[in-house]
């Protein structure tokens, strides 16, 4: 990694140093952490108190704040952090291997230039793989998946036949693409599997944490839409349809034929019932339990998910119901006694 000035990263990002501009940056850490030569980033004001004490170089902002280290002030502090953390330290490398005689490769399968196949990777018979991409060890593709340029497919991954992969897709370890849907016809108390003769589609961009499991549909497509990332552990059903640049927290799970628009933020252990229609922009907190449509641009929260302000002021009252059920019984007792004139109040 070769340090830059406080300078060159402000050209970089398109932002304006306050400080020293010759100084030379050469990592990034958090306030806490960071010392002499690093740069942080400031953009949550409860970390407030740690631009007093950061040993820092720098500190990305996006107004100026009262701090010992130099300021580079950007318009989206967080975005320009990433953008410095690529352009010292990049992406993960990822060794060049060309086709592995280990691999198992199929006759009629079709590899773009510069594809890396490692060791005991399969690729079966009918797959079309764009440019530049990378199978690592034990990953399974199926008959007939279509995947575009620059895609990584992590160490026992499994893409079932027939998907249909965008380009630069990253498809982390032990994530399953296209498994059958949770379909079943009940019948005289037996469960008949249903046939999944749909198929998923992962648009351009989309990450797919690791363990997560995406299933094919009965008869229509799963897709997922450009741009969105999957976190870890998450389960998506049959027919689902997420919309583009969503940020799906670890342990979502998303029942069959739901919906969401786009940019929508679902938190940890966040379940959504099948056959409903989440909006756009939509927000839902943490372990939130969706059983009704969302409209657009909505925050919910709880289980049932309800409008966040409201289940704030809800859920702040359950600590105080013990008191309150304690005073309603001692007013229904005090009203079911006579007064002193013999009535009843």
């Amino acid at each position: 990694m070769q340090a830059k000035s406080l300078k060159e990263l402000a050209e970089h990002v398109g932002g304006e140093v306050l400080g020293d501009g010759d100084m030379l940056i050469n990592g990034v850490s958090t306030l806490e952490r960071a010392v002499a030569g690093e740069i942080s980033f400031f953009c949550n004001k409860k970390y407030e108190p740690l631009l007093k004490s950061t040993r820092a170089g720098a500190v990305i902002t996006a107004e100026p704040v009262k701090t010992k280290a130099a300021l580079l002030i950007a318009e989206d502090p967080y975005y320009a952090f990433m953008q410095i953390v690529v352009l010292l330290h990049g992406h993960r490398k990822h060794k060049k291997v060309g086709v592995s005689e280990l691999a198992s490769v199929a006759k009629t399968a079709k590899l773009g230039s510069g594809c890396n196949i490692y060791d005991f990777s399969v690729i079966s018979e009918g797959v079309r793989l764009g440019r530049h991409c990378r199978i690592y060890p034990g990953a399974f593709i199926g008959s007939g998946v279509k995947m575009g340029d620059d895609c990584i497919v992590y160490a026992n991954a499994v893409i079932y036949d027939g998907c249909e992969i965008g380009s630069r897709v990253i498809i982390h370890a032990n994530a399953v693409v296209g498994e059958d849907g949770y379909g079943f016809a009940t019948h005289n108390g037996e469960h008949h599997k249903i046939p999944q003769i749909g198929k998923v589609i992962l648009e351009d961009d989309v990450e797919i944490g690791a363990c997560c499991t995406i299933e094919r549909a009965t008869l229509d497509d799963t897709v997922i839409g450009k741009g969105t990332k999957v976190g870890d552990m998450v389960a998506i059903g049959h027919g689902a349809k997420i919309g583009r640049y969503c940020l799906l927290v670890p342990q979502v799970g998303i029942a069959g034929s739901a919906t969401l628009g786009h940019h929508c933020v679902l938190g940890g252990q966040v379940g959504v019932v099948g056959h409903i229609k989440i909006g756009d922009m939509v927000t839902i907190g943490a372990q939130a339990g969706v059983i009704n449509d969302v409209p657009d641009g909505a925050t919910v929260i709880g289980a049932p998910a309800i409008d966040a302000d409201k289940g704030k002021r809800a859920y702040a009252l359950i600590e105080y119901l013990p008191q309150m059920r304690k005073r309603i019984r001692e007013l229904e007792k005090r009203l079911a006694e006579p007064d002193k004139t013999g009535e009843k109040l």
